[in-house]
């Protein structure tokens, strides 16, 4: 090996640990900057920059008069209420339609499944006109079982990796069951189902942090505030016209952490194995 093909050997061994080094600290700078900003005072938020540690780190005044006054006891509740609800109701229909159209052939089952795929490929923000029309006709507005109804909506995405499950799965343990007497519903539940758990855990994952972190139809359809706060729409207390505080708005965004952050070190083992055997049956 000559001197220039190392020289170009450790440069790319150099780009490579440096780029992840960088590309890292980008993706943890704003979780510090906020881990920092939530144990500040006003007076030291007002006077200081965002990278500048607290005097104190156990000033815990901004968490407590961040849970009090934006609602977020029943904000947590409604949002796990959502989320529950929302993963039920779309991984039951989800897998339901998946194993209908992977093991049943008939007429427009590609039809069907290439209006899934156009359906993905128009902006939701684009149909919310009729969506918020439809939603006012039923009376679902303002109303927090109208919006699990809107949640549990078709999730496209979720259909897909089912479908890919299901053709990784042989027929055979469907002909087997059939010729001992079992039913389409015993195959499905008894069988094919436990069958699907990593497939179940992935879509999960996507679908439930989609729901968690959902704004804009939260705040669009669930319009009274103090009754049905979410997460997302109860950081927003603290933002007005007459300014913002930012301390508090950071203290609330590491509280509506913890149960994400809590829930992911207990379960992490599941969530990888899930991952990765979604990624290889895909």
């Amino acid at each position: 090996m000559t001197i220039l093909q190392k020289i170009c050997k450790y440069l790319l061994v150099f780009l490579k640990y440096f780029s992840l080094v960088f590309f890292s600290f980008v993706a943890v700078l704003p979780v510090v900057s906020c881990a920092i900003t939530a144990f500040k005072t006003d007076t030291e938020y007002q006077r200081t920059n965002v990278m500048v540690l607290p005097e104190s780190w156990l000033n815990f005044d901004n968490f407590v008069q961040a849970f009090q006054k934006a609602n977020m006891a029943r904000a947590f509740m409604n949002s796990v209420i959502i989320l529950v609800c929302v993963l039920v109701v779309s991984v039951f229909v989800g897998t339901q339609l998946a194993y209908v159209l992977n093991r049943f052939k008939f007429p427009g089952n590609n039809l069907i499944r290439n209006l899934f795929l156009f359906a993905t490929l128009l902006p939701g923000v684009a149909m919310q006109v009729s969506v918020y029309e439809i939603m006012t006709n039923l009376n679902f507005v303002n109303s927090l079982f109208g919006y699990i109804v809107m949640m549990c909506g078709t999730d496209v995405i979720s259909i897909y990796i089912y479908i890919q499950f299901f053709e990784n799965i042989s027929v055979s343990l469907d002909e087997s069951a059939i010729v001992d007497g079992a039913s389409y519903f015993t195959i499905f539940y008894k069988i094919l189902l436990p069958l699907l758990k990593p497939a179940i855990v992935t879509s999960c994952i996507l679908k439930g942090v989609g729901t968690y972190n959902e704004y804009y139809s939260a705040n669009l359809y669930l319009q009274d505030k103090k009754k049905l706060p979410t997460v997302a729409t109860s950081l927003y207390t603290f933002v007005g016209p007459l300014g913002s505080k930012y301390n508090l708005i950071c203290a609330g965004v590491i509280i509506s952490l913890l149960p994400a952050l809590i829930l992911f070190i207990t379960c992490q083992k599941q969530i990888y194995s899930g991952l990765t055997s979604g990624a290889v049956k895909g």
